[in-house]
């Protein structure tokens, strides 16, 4: 099996075991960066990086696809797309990563799930987030409709606060996602899906209403309920994911998907479990390509 990991660092903790669980496997194993992918139309190789063809690897994993321009970010979703049509099994396939980073997209699909997730609304008015700001019990989140690792997410309490954000969000041409803040007690639950399995799981604690690794927060180790784990097993396939990490909160007993990662990470999760989520994952990919 030729396969190959999207990413751009060699070295980076979760490319580093992907690789080494992929040559224990016996598998051909590639680091791809994606801002290097060639593409053609009337020319072979089809795709390819520094003229070595993608489109005979049996499979890729996306382990990230790097910001840039609108133009860059459609171009690399574009390849992704284009390696799936040629018969290279994607995981993440790139149709089920545009609905996960688009956080309004995902939040609508939860909804048509019938999975609770917060009261969520969207607006690219500055006079309507000011209403929003009312209408959500002065006590919302703010988010970038694209992003991760809980940057550019902040929270508003005051009515001048949200005049001053939201002007300056006008002033970026930014669309206004405008959430209830749910109240955690500074703890939140990822779990780890892979395929129609929750592998492994994890309870993020923090002094700050942020829970994120990167943010400061601690894993601790957890076990879901059977109800979590049906949630987010339903959410993962609403989106088409092969693989995510599935951030919940729960509030008055109250379960909330907040939202799925399509690249997940899952460095602090393994340092409270004793699955080898690599492995686990790895084992995952190659069971496809039988």
């Amino acid at each position: 099996m030729k396969v190959g990991i999207i990413g751009t660092d060699r070295n980076e903790w979760h490319i580093k075991r992907l690789l080494r669980e992929l040559e224990k496997k016996n598998s051909e194993a590639y680091l791809l960066p994606i801002t290097k992918m060639k593409a053609t139309i009337g020319v072979k190789p089809r795709l390819s990086i520094k003229d070595y063809p993608i489109e005979d690897y049996d499979a890729v994993i996306v382990r990230r696809v790097p910001g840039g321009t609108a133009e860059q970010v459609f171009y690399r979703m574009d390849t992704l797309h284009r390696l799936d049509e040629m018969g290279v099994k994607v995981f993440n396939p790139a149709a089920s990563i545009e609905k996960a980073v688009d956080k309004y997209y995902t939040s609508a699909l939860l909804e048509d799930a019938g999975i609770n997730t917060p009261k969520t609304i969207v607006t690219e008015s500055f006079r309507e987030a000011m209403k929003v700001f009312k209408e959500l019990g002065e006590d919302i989140v703010v988010k970038p409709l694209f992003g991760s690792l809980g940057m550019g997410i902040t929270r508003i309490t005051s009515e001048d606060v949200a005049y001053r954000v939201f002007r300056a969000l006008e002033m970026t041409k930014s669309v206004y996602y405008l959430q209830e803040f749910v109240p955690h007690n500074g703890a939140d639950i990822r779990v780890f899906v892979i395929g129609n399995e929750v592998v492994a799981s994890m309870r993020r604690v923090s002094d700050n209403w942020k829970t994120n690794i990167s943010a400061g927060g601690k894993a601790q180790k957890y076990q879901p309920s059977e109800k979590i784990k049906k949630i987010c097993l339903e959410a993962s396939r609403k989106l088409g994911l092969e693989y995510t990490g599935v951030d919940v909160i729960v509030s008055d007993d109250i379960i909330y998907v907040i939202e799925l990662n399509s690249t997940p990470g899952w460095e602090g999760l393994q340092t409270v479990t004793e699955i080898d989520i690599a492995k686990r994952l790895v084992e995952h990919v190659l069971s496809k390509l039988e």
